[in-house]
């Protein structure tokens, strides 16, 4: 029987290069492609899958939501989160939710074979520098940082206002309307307790979270 493998990322180059790599490694592999939230449920309902490589940065409901919603509705599929973000917040985001690995898409070409060998086998997968990371994490004092306390889309709303993005700007790449990402930007304020979008790219920026 087949495996099978589900990509799912808005980027063309990247779910080409993906799937290169993947069928050098495993030739009688099955691939299927997915750009959002709908097309990536619409898959998942056609037949199962093996593995999800799921982007983080989907338009509109991102790789959060839809791995949200895969753990709700008690799909059966082991999810790699893939992302341009090393932070290791996402990753710890992205876990604790209950994907089966998180993987910076910088490291790919080494990686990701390694990391699909280790889901298949039933067994979580983190690289080795962004499980550094993790643990450092969990070997903090228990009091959480501002940034902790956002939400997964407060916390994407952060990282973009952080590096340069305009509301409308912002409101196109999530999908969502003008009034909510200001509301969004109105919250992260509050609960990080700051003024500005220049406050937040100076803490974002100190705690190399770009």
């Amino acid at each position: 029987m087949k495996r099978k493998i589900l990509i799912a990322d808005d980027h063309s180059a990247i779910r080409i290069g993906v799937k290169q790599i993947c069928a050098n490694e495993f030739p009688a592999m099955q691939f299927a492609e997915a750009v959002n939230y709908a097309q990536v449920f619409q898959k998942l309902k056609e037949t199962d899958w093996d593995i999800l490589i799921l982007d983080v940065d989907l338009p509109g409901r991102n790789g959060l939501d839809i791995l949200k919603q895969i753990k709700t509705d008690k799909i059966k599929v082991p999810v790699l989160m893939f992302s341009f973000h090393i932070e290791e917040q996402i990753a710890l985001r992205a876990l604790k939710i209950g994907a089966a690995g998180y993987l910076s898409k910088d490291a790919a070409d080494m990686e990701l074979i390694k990391a699909i060998n280790q889901i298949l086998k039933g067994k979580k997968y983190v690289s080795e520098s962004i499980s550094e990371k993790l643990l450092s994490l969990y070997e903090k004092d228990t009091e959480k940082e501002p940034h902790e306390l956002l939400s997964d889309r407060e916390y994407q709303t952060l990282l973009l206002i952080a590096s340069g993005k305009t509301v409308s700007e912002i409101a196109e790449i999530l999908y969502l309307s003008k009034p909510t990402i200001s509301t969004y930007r109105a919250r992260i304020l509050e609960k990080m307790k700051m003024k500005n979008n220049a406050e937040l790219t100076t803490y974002a920026i100190g705690q190399k979270l770009l």
